[in-house]
């Protein structure tokens, strides 16, 4: 017994998590490892980015929301070292859809290998900690997320304030980061004037955004900025994208970058355009297009998105379609941090990778925490009723071994004490006190009672003279009633095992449908949230799989139990069989006798 209580112990330590090893503040209750994968089984990126704000995607396929505060201001990020916070701000959290977009300021992108942070949560009496203005880096003049309020005009989430003029675009749920703007072909947004977004002559420069085209058009431009003669030009050209420059230093005719593959349309793109003092390089999703040797001139004028601005030459489109994370820079960002973008913004992204949730105490959840985290309602529902059936089937195991044990030691006691007596006096153990130590034993015995009801048989036949009369007739009528006797022994073996039969044949059934039913909830949910990845799959899928592993968990011991407790039941009906038979035997051996009558007696 204390080496199957040291294999369980053993067993039940192997599936624990490990123990943290430090913990940021103690009143957060709990925290989440996020990994940044930048080695060949994730991003695969050779060179590191530098400082990058990191996008979040939590959702129900990755992370429960019932420890975090109803606003979520209790969310804080912690580098690896579990002593450094980490700026952040939340774009978007709706705990009712489970769906969570936030951005962190990673200080420097690991190349080539993983690196983790912690996000930390569970402290309802925290502030919200979300700080926008210094989770981009200072060379960042604008960022528009287009998360706010439909027909208001965006706001800049950099510690400029560039605030748009105005709002001509429609909001619009789906983009590619939570919501963004739907440009009708008719209007422009307006940037503001602000020294911060000024560009010097052949200074430094980049555009980013994200855009849906409905339709391939000629020259239709994303970003316009003017200044007299000079201007800065960014569009789509029949979905090619493009950069040009007019009024460059020493070159007065406009400058374009060469023609490369075009985008498609209705389907979301990321197009950037840098420009380091050199040349000017046009960048589809992170991958360079194009480039050209080319100066920026002074821009000091009027900045628009999506048309050209009031009163400028024709000869540039307004832009149709969807567009979102709109950003500006006042330096060249690297081929490395443009490739971030696109690996962490987009749909299925292989550079973030959610871990177990942990407790303070140390003690973290673990694969199972995930798995039982991500475990569905219905799933629950069929998980506790298979539980209750091997809670069940467990009592029913116990109860049936221990009676079918003491049934089966009483019998050797009654066999013994029998041989002691059969030859001298059949009925010599009828009259034993149940009370003492020796009926208590003996009436635990099912031959016992066998014994017991085929003497009540033989002294039930007592003629006028008070002898005991045995027939032929009356020897087969007493096995008879020894007969009913062994039935109803061994439907009494029997009762309850049906309940064993059930749990091994409806355990897996019963765990199978709340797998396919969880399946069906996960996918259902990965639809809705629009994030495709192994990440937000996996774990519903784990916990889908809990119900059909918890069917099986109450099927195998049952199958293993209801075969044991049968063996051991038919060798107790086996022995009364064949008690029977000899006892009959025995009766009609004295009957035959010539002092049958003193026998039977």
């Amino acid at each position: 017994m204390k080496r199957v209580l040291f294999f369980l112990l053993a067993v039940m330590l192997g599936v624990l998590p490990g123990i943290a090893n430090a913990w940021w503040q103690n009143d957060w209750s709990y925290r989440k490892a996020i990994t940044i994968d930048a080695s060949p089984k994730g991003a695969n990126l050779a060179e590191s980015a530098g400082r990058v704000p990191l996008l979040i995607r939590l959702h129900s396929g990755n992370f429960q929301f019932d420890g975090l505060a109803d606003n979520g201001a209790d969310i804080r990020f912690v580098a690896a070292d579990d002593k450094t916070p980490l700026n952040f701000h939340v774009e978007q959290y709706d705990p009712v859809l489970g769906v969570a977009l936030i951005w962190v300021d990673v200080p420097k992108m690991p190349a080539g290998a993983a690196e983790s942070i912690w996000m930390y949560y569970g402290n309802k009496k925290a502030p919200d900690g979300g700080k926008p203005a210094e989770t981009f880096d200072p060379d960042y003049t604008l960022v528009y997320h287009f998360n706010g309020a439909a027909g208001a005009p965006p706001k800049d989430a950099t510690a400029y304030g560039n605030h748009a003029q105005n709002a001509s675009f429609r909001t619009i749920e789906d983009g590619i980061v939570g919501k963004g703007a739907r440009f009708d072909g008719t209007g422009s947004l307006t940037l503001p004037a602000s020294p911060s977004l000024n560009v010097p002559a052949g200074g430094s420069f980049t555009f980013s955004a994200w855009v849906k085209p409905s339709a391939l058009a000629p020259n239709t431009l994303l970003y316009g900025r003017r200044d007299g003669a000079n201007a800065l030009l960014i569009g789509l050209d029949n979905g090619v994208p493009f950069a040009e420059v007019q009024g460059a230093a020493g070159n007065p005719a406009p400058v374009r970058t060469p023609a490369a593959s075009p985008v498609a349309a209705n389907q979301w793109t990321y197009v950037a355009v840098t420009a380091d003092g050199k040349n000017l390089t046009v960048y589809a999703n992170g991958k360079q297009v194009s480039q050209v040797a080319a100066t920026l001139p002074a821009l000091n004028g009027v900045t628009t998105i999506g048309a050209d601005a009031a009163g400028a030459p024709a000869g540039f489109a307004a832009y149709a379609g969807a567009l979102d994370e709109l950003r500006l820079s006042k330096i060249a960002r690297s081929p490395a941090a443009l490739a971030v973008d696109v690996l962490a913004q987009g749909s299925e992204s292989k550079l973030v990778a959610y871990g177990a949730d942990e407790k303070q105490s140390g003690f973290g959840f673990g694969y199972f925490g995930v798995i039982v985290q991500s475990v569905t309602v219905d799933a629950w529902v069929v998980i506790t009723i298979l539980l209750g059936m091997a809670l069940v089937s467990w009592i029913v195991m116990w109860t049936k071994a221990r009676y079918v044990g003491t049934v089966d030691k009483a019998n050797q006691y009654f066999v013994q004490r029998f041989r002691e007596v059969a030859g001298r006096h059949l009925v010599g153990l009828a009259h034993v006190d149940e009370g003492s130590a020796e009926g208590r034993r003996l009436y635990q015995s099912s031959l016992y009672r066998l014994y017991k009801a085929g003497v009540h048989e033989i002294h039930s036949r007592v003629d006028g003279n008070g002898r005991t009369v045995i027939t032929s007739e009356s020897i087969e009528a007493i096995r008879a009633s020894m007969d009913a006797t062994l039935v109803r022994e061994n439907q009494r073996l029997s009762k309850s095992m049906v309940l064993l039969t059930i749990a091994i044949s409806g355990g897996p059934f019963l765990g199978l449908l709340g797998t396919v039913v969880g399946v069906m909830i996960t996918f259902a949910a990965i639809a809705a949230a629009g994030d495709v990845n192994v990440n937000a799959i996996a774990p519903g899928i784990a916990a889908a799989l809990l119900a059909t592993v918890t069917g099986l968990f109450v099927a195998i011991p049952a199958l293993f139990g209801y075969n044991y407790l049968l063996i051991r039941n038919k060798n107790v009906t086996a022995n009364m069989q064949v008690f029977v038979d000899e006892f009959v035997t025995r009766l009609a051996e004295a009957h035959r006798a010539p002092d049958h009558a003193v026998l039977a007696d």
